[in-house]
């Protein structure tokens, strides 16, 4: 397989790509370069540096005057700081349907949106203070972003979503079952949910990941190299997988089901959630609404989202039926699977620490 990734998927995983504000909302970019690398060096993921982050957001450290109690003390109004992914749908959507910030202009908050091209560059920024709440993740990253000493407060979760992740290979490739992985270059986003698939698959059948050669790839790098056969399989989640099924000849080896649970997660900084439990109230209704209002209008969904995301609407369509897109508070039983998840990249050496995940704040969403 050699054609190049065409122009509607290169849109979508384009690391470069300008966000859009919309009315009353803000986009910056200024990365905090020296944190950066600080953060990505810990966490063992360098191979992002130069390119996987989007936006830091102007704001940086700096900005958190305007979070600080001296400045809440003087009446100053609220800026909540937002980092995304393209494929954060539910955030994406209460960026462009404006619900977010009609929800949030009574209480004197407005919007900054931040785009980034993965989870991990998402959670540094987090940590450093140069957002305030971060989108849907995948349930790796948390530990990844605790691992390198983050502190983070967990605030709401998507319910499992297995069938959204997928080991994908050519049509045509010889690799019939996951033992045939052994010794061949796979395409992997590092820290990302797909990642913790592919050792779970791995072990299914008696392999470890020293057993393969991971290339650590973005999902626009992987898409690349996966389609001019420079890697012999690729892991990658929705809407990824909904596009190269449908526009390239692949082969699904597995899907998460039965292997990853593949929750996402919402999260904000310990001391946002401490002082504004009022605001992440009113996000995380619309959080919940929005995810239900997708189940019910898939199609209006996808149509809203095919021109942001820069795919077709049935691309979107199809792979917004594998996601979940149920928001739900987070319980000590999820931060138990979070704990696995820690400890099986520890005992592959992926992890440079232990991590507790229970060290960490939980948000008690409304019941």
């Amino acid at each position: 397989m050699t054609r190049q990734p065409d122009s509607v998927s290169a849109s979508f995983t384009s690391a470069q790509s300008p966000s859009t504000a919309v009315a009353g909302d803000a986009d910056d970019t200024n990365p905090q370069h020296v944190s950066r690398r600080r953060f990505l060096r810990r966490t063992g993921t360098a191979v992002l540096a130069g390119g996987a982050l989007h936006s830091l957001g102007a704001l940086g450290i700096a900005g958190a005057l305007t979070h600080s109690r001296e400045a809440r003390a003087a009446g100053a109004p609220l800026t909540l700081r937002i980092g995304y992914q393209k494929s954060s749908t539910l955030t994406v959507l209460a960026k462009t349907r404006g619900t977010l910030a009609q929800a949030l202009a009574p209480l004197g908050v407005t919007l900054t949106w931040h785009e980034f091209t993965s989870g991990l560059p998402l959670l540094e920024a987090l940590n450093v203070g140069s957002i305030d709440f971060s989108a849907d993740v995948a349930d790796t990253v948390p530990v990844f972003a605790q691992a390198a000493g983050a502190r983070i407060a967990y605030v709401a979760r998507e319910t499992p979503s297995p069938d959204a992740e997928a080991i994908l290979v050519p049509q045509n490739s010889p690799i019939k079952t996951l033992s045939e992985l052994k010794g061949k270059r796979i395409a992997v986003t590092k820290g990302a949910g797909v990642h913790y698939l592919l050792i779970a698959a791995l072990q299914s059948v008696g392999l470890r990941i020293n057993d393969v050669q991971p290339a650590y790839l973005t999902p626009a790098d992987g898409r690349a190299a996966f389609a001019s056969g420079n890697v012999d399989a690729w892991v990658t989640w929705d809407p990824f997988v909904a596009s190269v099924e449908r526009q390239d000849k692949v082969r699904t080896l597995t899907t998460a089901r039965g292997l990853a649970g593949y929750q996402r997660y919402y999260l904000a900084t310990p001391a946002f959630a401490r002082d504004h439990d009022v605001v992440l109230r009113e996000v995380y209704r619309v959080l919940r609404e929005t995810g239900q209002w997708v189940r019910t209008n898939p199609r209006e969904a996808a149509a809203q989202l095919a021109p942001v995301w820069g795919l077709d609407a049935a691309t979107v369509e199809a792979a917004n039926k594998r996601r979940s897109y149920d928001v739900q508070p987070v319980v000590r039983d999820a931060i138990a699977e979070q704990q696995r998840i820690a400890d099986v990249f520890t005992q592959a050496g992926l992890l440079p620490k232990r991590v507790d995940a229970a060290d960490a704040t939980i948000w008690q969403a409304p019941a």
